[in-house]
């Protein structure tokens, strides 16, 4: 059984509420793709103002509403990842799925995987439907007991298929579906058809909705 990052769980404790910014009234996440794959057209490279703003650190670019953010990586130990934006947006990585959040309103405060994730052999999953479960913690960033949701149970179906490479190049494209504990949702994960690297994603972080994640540049290892 694989689990969040554990370091994620120092951000709370109430001593690091300080740096959290108050994002309580940003718009609504909008629902990208749910129902249907974006097209190749739409799908956005990496501007060159994150590229910018990560100076040649390891770094993700983060949208969700209307908001976007570039997070430069703070902490590693193996495939498990923190990163930080200036402004307290922290995403927890393993590997490629985004497992916890904090600095937003509502967070994805933890991921319990039963078993291997299958997102760690993207090249497997051309052509074949696997079937994945996990569990996931909710919770609101003022740890009020109403907006706590702990233990929802989720039953995914993970596939991956090439893109036409009509309007940017081939792509092994990984759709995962996800339903249980009242939710319903489809992620994303756009990876190298020949190494099975993940460079973007489209993934389910709870109340906000979707989080856009693009590799600015890769960690080392």
């Amino acid at each position: 059984m694989r689990r969040a990052l554990p370091l994620l769980a120092l951000l709370c404790l109430p001593a690091c509420a300080s740096w959290l910014p108050d994002l309580s009234d940003i718009p609504g996440a909008e629902t990208l793709g749910l129902a249907m794959p974006m097209p190749e057209a739409e799908v956005e490279e990496v501007p060159a103002s994150a590229q910018a703003a990560a100076a040649g650190e390891p770094a993700l670019h983060l949208r969700w509403g209307s908001r976007a953010v570039v997070a430069v990586l703070a902490q590693q130990s193996g495939e498990n990842r923190m990163w930080r934006s200036p402004g307290g947006m922290v995403v927890a990585t393993d590997g490629a799925r985004v497992v916890a959040t904090a600095g937003l309103r509502d967070w994805l405060a933890a991921t319990r995987l039963d078993g291997p994730d299958p997102l760690d052999e993207p090249l497997q999953l051309l052509g074949r439907e696997v079937a994945s479960r996990r569990q996931v913690d909710l919770m609101r960033s003022d740890r009020s007991p109403e907006g706590m949701r702990f233990g929802l149970s989720l039953n995914c179906r993970l596939r991956g298929s090439l893109t036409d490479g009509v309007q940017a190049p081939p792509a092994l494209l990984i759709t995962e579906r996800c339903r249980g504990s009242g939710e319903s949702f489809v992620n994303r994960f756009w990876a190298d058809p020949e190494t099975g690297g993940i460079y973007r994603s489209e993934q389910w972080i709870g109340p906000p909705g979707p989080l856009w994640v693009e590799v600015v540049n890769p960690p080392s290892s």
